[in-house]
């Protein structure tokens, strides 16, 4: 469960030996400080009680977590797993020192990439590397972690916090995460249920989610030599640049998984580093293609911003950003309408982008974005 990575706290000390006195050095002089990691894992613990499921077995701080999978509610369960991180966003979190929103992230990366299959995420454990343990910082990111799971309906059931100093700076932190879902064998999801005339169906992304972030800083703190409070009109409510990087990546577990339970989806895909062409023919199999129609919707103003500041091309931009999609469902014809609705009574914007089709193979991004306004 959640703890720091050491066993026990040391002490500075000085051992006599005849007329000298040479003082020892201890794990805290080193770099590390056991009572700070202490202190974090104790900070952390009203969060993670908040994600619990009644699965869980035990209480916080044990060696390993416990989940009691129910075997009379699944006849064939499948259990499904995934690893990811937030990558370089966490460059912007940190020089705005803020914390959370990287939480919701993380748990975004993992828990979408499982729910892909039509897996229910269950339970998450997540990894925080930082090179000075901060209570307070730990905390942060832990809460937003903890909502992450919350907004999925998984339970954060175990960590490790890991105190790197020397190799990490004071303020850097790395966190990364895997996550553990279950479907049934005969409700599992992808390529293979997948026919010529299922219609893909777009879900609008909450900005840049977590994936070209490298190119991002380049392009606009690199070329632009921007700032990160510079307000930007084009986003609204006198929202700063900061700001809209740091919007949290959307959650669809959940509303996927209720849109698999009211109608007939034979697929889904996560659009994350690759972008929509690169993770829609995942989705595909063999000798079937999807033309998306670029015309069918706006992309969210950062992705504009990023593309005019850092003078990038279309299929740079196409290749490395959602631009716009976070997920996409690939539904039975005659489910287009029920599908929509499902997501709109949920508060998720939703649109057609293309049909599956014979004849060919993978994605065609076709046609022009819509100009906002």
């Amino acid at each position: 469960m959640h703890r720091s990575e050491h066993a026990s706290a040391g002490r500075d000390h000085s051992v006599s030996s005849g007329t000298t006195t040479q003082k020892t050095i201890s794990y805290q002089s080193a770099g590390v400080d056991i009572d700070a990691g202490d202190r974090a894992v104790e900070a952390l613990k009203p969060s993670i009680k908040k994600t619990i499921r009644p699965e869980v077995v035990g209480g916080i701080g044990g060696f390993a977590g416990l989940f009691a999978l129910d075997t009379e509610k699944y006849r064939k369960p499948l259990l499904a797993s995934s690893t990811d991180g937030v990558g370089t966003k966490l460059v912007i979190a940190q020089k705005l020192d803020i914390h959370d929103t990287v939480g919701i992230d993380l748990v975004a990366m993992v828990v979408d990439d499982l729910v892909v299959c039509g897996a229910e995420p269950l339970f998450l454990l997540d990894y925080i590397a930082t090179g000075q343990v901060v209570p307070e910082k730990i905390a942060d990111i832990g809460a937003g972690i903890a909502d992450g799971c919350r907004y999925a309906g998984c339970s954060l059931i175990g960590g490790e916090i890991a105190e790197h100093p020397g190799v990490m700076k004071p303020d850097d932190y790395d966190i990364s995460a895997t996550g553990v879902g279950v479907v049934e064998a005969d409700q599992l999801l992808g390529p293979e249920r997948v026919k010529a005339g299922d219609i893909a169906i777009a879900m609008r992304a909450s900005g840049l989610h977590s994936n070209g972030f490298s190119l991002v800083r380049e392009a606009l703190f690199g070329v632009g030599k921007l700032d990160l409070g510079t307000v930007v009109p084009e986003f609204g409510n006198q929202r700063t640049l900061g700001e809209e990087l740091l919007t949290p990546t959307h959650i669809y577990a959940k509303d996927c998984l209720e849109l698999a339970k009211e109608c007939d989806v034979h697929a889904f895909a996560h659009i994350t580093g690759g972008g929509l062409a690169g993770n829609l023919v995942r989705s595909l199999p063999e000798g079937l293609q999807i033309e998306v129609d670029r015309g069918t919707w706006t992309p969210n103003p950062v992705f504009d911003m990023v593309q005019r500041t850092g003078g990038i091309g279309i299929e740079e931009m196409e290749r490395t950003f959602n631009m716009g999609v976070g997920m996409v469902a690939i539904v039975a014809p005659d489910q287009v309408d029920r599908s929509l609705a499902v997501l709109t009574a949920r508060h998720v914007e939703a649109w057609t982008i293309g049909e599956v089709t014979e004849g060919g193979a993978g994605v065609k991004l076709a046609g022009d974005y819509l100009t906002a306004g």
